[in-house]
């Protein structure tokens, strides 16, 4: 049984500092960029958003479904959200950070399973990589959805 870790306890674990500490964006964005591998980099990106998401979808949906399935699900219900969320703010119906997240979280999962590790490489490639994998997922997504609106 997972023990349950209170919002204070999990951001500090995960980001090296208490809630609300100076300071605690810039060692969430280091922390985060500088991580060995994507994954690791989604484990430290805003760990406010990520204990909600465990909490309440990963966790749940582990108990039933594979791993794999469950963080791809997890990844889906976040874009959803964003996505809700702008829609809300543009009075228009967005489906943009779905696919987007999607994306990102088959890039997980691939990485995962295929043990993929660049902690070996100096903190500004290891960013490289990290932003990489965002920013060529959300051309892909760019792209696909132009293609999609165009037909």
């Amino acid at each position: 049984m997972h023990s349950t870790l209170s919002l204070s306890q999990y951001v500090k674990k995960r980001n090296g500092l208490p809630l609300g500490a100076s300071h605690s964006m810039r060692n969430m964005l280091s922390r985060s960029f500088g991580a060995k591998s994507f994954p690791i980099f989604w484990h430290y990106w805003n760990p406010i958003w990520s204990y909600y998401l465990s909490r309440n979808v990963m966790r749940p949906l582990a108990t039933y479904l594979p791993i794999s399935l469950s963080i791809l699900i997890t990844f889906l219900v976040s874009g959803a959200l964003h996505d809700l969320a702008v829609s809300v703010v543009k009075w228009k119906t967005i489906v943009f950070f779905t696919p987007w997240f999607g994306l990102m979280g088959l890039i997980v999962i691939a990485s995962q399973k295929a043990g993929v590790s660049y902690g070996h490489l100096a903190w500004f490639v290891r960013a490289s990589i990290n932003a990489s994998f965002i920013f060529v997922s959300l051309g892909v997504t760019y792209f696909v959805e132009a293609i999609l609106l165009w037909i």
